[in-house]
């Protein structure tokens, strides 16, 4: 979809954009009774709620700056326009008046130092809220917070005039009437439509100089933020630098901020171990890998001594990046934002509910969510709810709505849409007979027995668990349990033949089409590129650990990660350039027969083998004699290499129930508007964050798409496309529903809709790993909870 310059065009495209940071039809099943999540789910949410390192203030010093990495440059200070961003709503967080903050549990909370009180003062005929300010609230240029400023909030979100170029007016569009109340510090706000969600509003508040006009809300805080009311104000916005300064705000009438300054810097996240490593960042938000090597550092404190058998001086650069990362330490917490896996329900077989059901039931959400969260000692209990974190007040697990995990029952949907296998002893056109099955892989036989080197090799490892490449804490391993485990390094030897070791074959006349292949050569050769992702990845770590020493294990590792990453892409070039038997574009192999199709850089990936499993062959499901395939995209960054693994085990989840899978990487740039947010999808995977305020937030997220006058389909947030009216009516009666209890029932019954219809299948909490200086105390892994920016300080 293009961005037109039309407001309402500009709302559609903000709400993808936000989506990216960081994202039911027909008749549904009958709903059992409602699973409650137990005491002990909530204590081991709770505990992983939230780390921030907390101690009073009275134990911090004064003064001091905090260097803080942020994704990118605020693309703009106003957090109601389209292409305000993460660094945004924390510079708001910091500089602007929150009415009501959020607590570790996601519950909203009064904030004294700008209200005295927030009540719902009259329920009929009207809803009407009543605010009282605190006297001493006022703007850094002297001005009082009065009920102008909230008059000149409600007057440009309302949604009535297209002149304010907002990105949502959620509940301001309810508002009938805003006006000062009893007293120069009272605003009373009455409803032409009930609002559940009121506390949502008004926060940030901006002053009237800024709301008060178009040109000054479109233009006039874009790059500048030059009055605020918090404690702190923006002092400078430096694009060159990319960094946002923030300094202590002299008007700030609650307690000091322990901080004489904080610099918010664009860093992206490749380059944050980096900046650690050197000490020129304070606080960061790290990926699994980074977080390793800054425990690791942490470990090692207290055997930095010689090593036997290694030279003196052996190290010397190694060990001073690690001794630099003894100085952070690691917070962790489940972060208030979760991994689904989107079915996407416009068109082909999931359009019918029953094969998304299928796909559903064949999930074990429980090993994805350990892949993910274990190694990480966090709580790896799959998430049960659409709507609500774990531990949040009013959680169940609805997941019952659907069902568990069961092949057997999958299959049966299946059948029962049509989906059903030609047989066990039927092996699939243009596969060679005894060959594996879709998703399944090649074992060493298929690449020639390990030499006596490499066995050699691996034994003579260190002992440290990482033999064979093979580390089962590392991102993208796993346990027995679970499918994607990497490639045993016996498995990655290039076929025997005149090709070196580690040589490239040249291209063969018929080169593999990924289009005319059968999939379980696309798949096998798909396989081995990404184990030489793998081990090409753990090479680059081990080199870089090694810092020069070719004397250290860290650089042996090094060489013998390299060298399997060439054989892997060896063998796999030898399937894709049509040279080994029996194989498309060989010429014995009926798939010759179709035409040759150039590569994209938008690649199959396939989906890794189970560990220990050996390849079974279950036989593909059919319709009308075609198999049900379905194309699995995921992104191709360094950043997403926790959604390709995760991706690769749910492919080969499905292969169990007879449902191919061809995987899809594409860019980073173009997975979400491109192919997310326009339905080029049959599988994806991305998260969506939590909210205190659901029944106003998630009703987007699943609304039924509606037909537009030109034709096309208005989707809002719902990507998957799966939508039904009773689950709108649901979310319209939960955000008119003032009585909490019943709204929250509302909002459970609206989750086992959103369940049972099977569009989006939650799988876990996504994990947040904050490094910061040990010396730090109240800030790290916030999880839910607003920041206190005057809290956050230096030990004394």
């Amino acid at each position: 979809m293009t961005d037109h310059d039309h407001p309402s065009g500009r709302r559609t495209a903000g709400r993808r954009r936000r989506c990216a940071a960081l994202v039911a039809a027909g008749v549904l099943l009958p709903l059992p009774a409602l699973a409650g999540c137990s005491s002990d789910d909530r204590e081991a949410s709770a505990e992983a709620s939230q780390d921030i390192a907390p101690a009073p203030r009275s134990e911090l010093k004064d003064g001091g700056t905090l260097r803080w990495a942020v994704d990118a440059m605020p693309g703009t200070f106003n957090a109601f326009q389209a292409d305000a961003d993460a660094t945004t709503a924390r510079i708001t967080g910091a500089v602007l008046p929150s009415m009501f903050t959020v607590d570790a549990n996601g519950t909203p909370q009064r904030n004294a130092d700008y209200l005295d009180a927030a009540d719902v003062s009259a329920r009929d005929p009207k809803q009407v809220v009543t605010y009282k300010i605190n006297p001493k609230a006022r703007w850094s240029d002297g001005k009082p917070i009065t009920a102008a400023d909230f008059i000149a909030q409600w007057t440009a979100l309302r949604g009535k005039n297209n002149a304010f170029w907002t990105a949502r007016n959620a509940g301001y569009d309810r508002i009938g009437k805003v006006e000062q109340g009893a007293g120069a510090h009272e605003v009373k706000v009455t409803f032409a439509r009930p609002y559940a969600d009121w506390r949502s509003l008004f926060t940030p508040l901006y002053p009237r100089s800024v709301m008060g006009s178009p040109n000054a809300f479109n233009d006039g805080v874009r790059e500048r933020l030059e009055v605020g009311a918090g404690p702190f104000l923006v002092q400078k916005r430096d694009a060159d630098e990319g960094r946002v300064v923030l300094v202590r705000n002299p008007s700030w009438w609650g307690a000091r901020a322990k901080l004489a300054k904080i610099v918010l810097q664009a860093l992206p996240a490749d380059k944050r171990a980096a900046a650690l490593a050197d000490g020129s960042i304070d606080v960061a938000a790290v990926d699994q890998t980074a977080a390793k090597r800054v425990e690791a550092a942490g470990k090692a404190d207290g055997n930095a001594g010689p090593q036997p058998g290694r030279a003196a001086g052996s190290g010397t650069r190694a060990a001073a990046g690690s001794k630099a990362l003894r100085r952070y330490v690691i917070h962790k917490a489940l972060e208030p934002a979760y991994t689904q896996l989107a079915l996407n329900g416009s068109s082909g077989p999931l359009a019918d509910d029953r094969v998304r059901r299928a796909v559903a039931r064949a999930i074990d959400r429980q090993a994805l969510a350990d892949t993910v969260l274990k190694p990480l000692d966090l709580p790896s209990k799959p998430l049960g709810s659409h709507l609500l974190m774990a531990g949040q007040p009013g959680y169940e697990d609805h997941s019952d709505a659907l069902g568990d995990q069961d092949a057997g029952a999958a299959k049966a949907l299946l059948a029962d849409a049509g989906w059903k296998p030609d047989g066990a002893g039927h092996q699939q056109a243009g596969e060679k007979a005894g060959a594996p099955a879709p998703g399944g892989w090649l074992g060493a036989r298929d690449y020639g027995d390990e030499d006596e080197d490499e066995r050699s090799d691996d034994r003579a490892d260190d002992g440290d668990g990482d033999e064979g490449g093979y580390d089962p804490d590392a991102d993208g391993a796993a346990d027995g349990r679970n499918p994607g485990r990497p490639v045993p390094a016996q498995a990655l030897r290039p076929a025997k033949g005149d090709h070196g070791e580690g040589a490239r074959p040249a291209a063969a006349e018929a080169p593999l089409s990924f289009t005319g292949a059968v999939g379980s050569e696309v798949q096998q050769a798909a396989l081995l590129r990404q184990s030489a992702a793998f081990y090409k990845d753990a090479a680059a770590a081990a080199k870089e650990d090694a810092g020069g020493d070719t004397d250290s294990d860290a650089y042996a590792k090094y060489k013998r990660y390299k060298k399997r990453a060439a054989q892997a892409l060896s063998a796999a070039e030898v399937i894709e350039t049509g040279q080994g038997h029996d194989l498309p574009g060989s010429g014995g192999h009926p798939g010759a027969e179709h035409a040759a199709v150039p590569r994209s850089y938008d690649a199959p990936l396939a989906a890794a083998p189970p560990a220990g499993d050996k390849a079974a062959r279950v036989p593909a499901v059919k319709k009308d004699g075609k198999p049900l395939t379905l194309r699995f995209v995921l992104p191709d960054g360094a950043a997403s290499e926790q959604l390709r693994t995760v991706g690769s085990r749910i492919a080969a989840m499905l292969a169990k129930i007879g449902v191919q899978t061809s995987l899809q990487r594409v860019s980073d740039a173009s997975y979400f508007q491109d192919h997310v947010a326009s339905g080029d999808y049959d599988l994806a995977l991305y998260s969506w964050p939590g909210t205190a305020y659901p029944a106003t937030d998630a009703r987007p997220i699943y609304a039924k798409p509606q037909p537009a006058p030109d034709g096309s389909l208005t989707v809002e947030q719902n990507y998957t496309r799966v939508g039904t009216d009773h689950i709108d009516q649901l979310f319209d009666q939960a955000a008119s529903e003032l009585d909490e209890d019943s709204a929250r029932t509302l909002v459970e019954q609206a989750d086992a809709r959103i369940w049972a219809a099977a569009g989006s299948i939650p799988l876990y909490q996504r994990p947040e790993l904050v490094a910061t200086k040990k010396s730090l105390a109240n800030v790290g892994a916030f999880g839910f909870a607003t920041p206190r920016f005057q809290d956050i300080g230096y030990q004394k």
